[in-house]
């Protein structure tokens, strides 16, 4: 009896993205699969953005396809079906944290167990009662993963979740990613610090709008020869350079 494979989470084809004259996106390909967390690494000004505001159905693209969860990105059909959070906050500064992610969950169809579940999540259950401008700029970003994770999301997309971060949360955060993920939620993690890189299933690598590649932390060691991943990463360029 032959095992097929599922569809994967995201499939982008052929993806271009301009910006005035300039080609942010040149015919990108790559392919996420289900339940695994999936890191877009590169460094700052490389296109990740683009190519997450792309698969969250934000973007105008110039040409390609992009299909998530099996539908056209930015279909009507997705939105309760994908979290996005942004580098910026995405949090009402005039009321309390714990009504800005009930009010999310109202718009996702859950209750007041799942806000307070939320909440719990990112560490944020004893500044419940604080108002969204008086939390640091930390807090306001577990704030905004709050607003996404309770709504229970198949496909969680976070850009540069953990910048301004203490080294503490950062780890908890990810063990919560690990969690989320083991529960059959597929994320897609973008960030420019490459030590990050070893809390992922599968990394994609970025340089100036091009996928340099699509492996597992030990298949980029292991084709680098190098152990450090941000010294890997940079033998990979060489490597490219050099092809």
């Amino acid at each position: 009896m032959s095992h097929t494979s599922p569809p994967p989470a995201v499939e982008v084809t052929e993806l271009t993205v301009r910006r005035g004259q300039r080609t942010v996106l040149p015919g990108l390909s790559m392919r996420i699969p289900r339940g695994s967390i999936t890191g877009l690494l590169g460094p700052s000004g490389c296109g990740k953005t683009t190519l997450l505001r792309s698969i969250v159905g934000t973007q105008l693209v110039r040409s390609g396809t992009v299909t998530v969860l099996g539908e056209p990105a930015g279909s009507a059909g997705l939105r309760r079906r994908v979290g996005y959070v942004t580098q910026a906050p995405s949090i009402y500064a005039d009321i309390s944290v714990r009504e800005n992610v009930a009010y999310y969950a109202a718009l996702y169809g859950r209750d007041r167990a799942d806000t307070e579940s939320a909440l719990t999540a990112v560490g944020l259950a004893e500044h419940a009662d604080q108002l969204g401008a008086q939390l640091s700029g930390g807090q306001q970003t577990r704030a905004s993963l709050a607003c996404a994770l309770v709504g229970k999301p198949e496909l969680l997309v976070l850009d540069e979740p953990t910048v301004g971060l203490d080294p503490v949360l950062r780890v908890e955060l990810w063990k919560q990613f690990r969690e989320l993920a083991a529960a059959g939620t597929t994320l897609l993690v973008s960030s420019h610090v490459m030590d990050e890189a070893d809390h992922c299933d599968t990394l994609l690598l970025m340089r100036e709008g091009a996928l340099l590649a699509q492996l597992t932390p030990d298949e980029l060691r292991e084709r680098t020869g190098e152990q450090n991943l941000e010294t890997a990463f940079l033998a990979l360029i060489t490597l490219g350079a050099n092809a």
